[in-house]
């Protein structure tokens, strides 16, 4: 472990993990084997970062959320308190003839989480999904499929009902399919039912 300006004493952080400068590893956190974290990262109390996860720049995964492995979390992620990223496609704690299953009888699948994007509290992301740019996953949803980028979605399961910007607020409709940030005035624009920065 390397880097850290704040890993409390009970926090359980491998010494294989790599955790960029300006990171804090919160009370009880656990940070796995081989985990890389991105510089200015915040892992709250009772969080667990599972082996070899990746998280990019100043990224905040707040307490007690669980983040399975294989996931790849970019830039600004935001992970709120008590949601769950999973990593088995049919969990089980035996095989057919009932042993306890190994690591060698399953494959890990990830959730993959791009720059911005924020997962509301105990929200639960069921790999393998991929939630896009800026995107806003409600409170208590269940992510079982794509989330485009800058898509508000909410529920069980998650759908979207609604846009929003870097801000994090819900966009407001325009004419000619653009939507406006009422807190910035940034412009976005709507085609086949994607969303994009109306200057990109």
């Amino acid at each position: 472990m390397a880097g850290v300006s704040v890993a409390h004493p009970t926090a359980d952080v491998a010494d294989s993990a790599v955790i960029g400068e300006g990171s804090k590893v919160w009370h009880y956190a656990q940070v796995r084997e081989g985990a890389r974290l991105g510089r200015n990262c915040i892992i709250g109390r009772g969080a667990y970062i599972g082996t070899g996860v990746e998280l990019g720049d100043n990224c905040k995964v707040q307490n007690y959320a669980l983040v399975y492995e294989p996931a790849k979390l970019g830039n600004g992620v935001f992970i709120g308190p008590a949601v769950v990223l999973t990593n088995d496609h049919f969990p089980r704690a035996i095989n057919g003839d009932g042993s306890l299953k190994s690591a060698h009888d399953w494959e890990p699948v990830g959730v993959t989480i791009h720059e911005g994007a924020s997962i509301g509290a105990s929200a639960t992301c069921v790999a393998p999904v991929t939630i896009g740019r800026w995107a806003l996953v409600g409170s208590g949803a269940v992510v079982v499929k794509d989330v485009p980028d800058f898509a508000l979605v909410v529920g069980s399961p998650a759908r979207r009902v609604g846009w929003v910007g870097k801000a994090g607020v819900p966009l407001e409709s325009a004419p000619n399919d653009e939507w406006i940030c009422p807190q910035t005035g940034e412009r976005y624009l709507e085609t086949n039912g994607a969303l994009k920065e109306a200057d990109s």
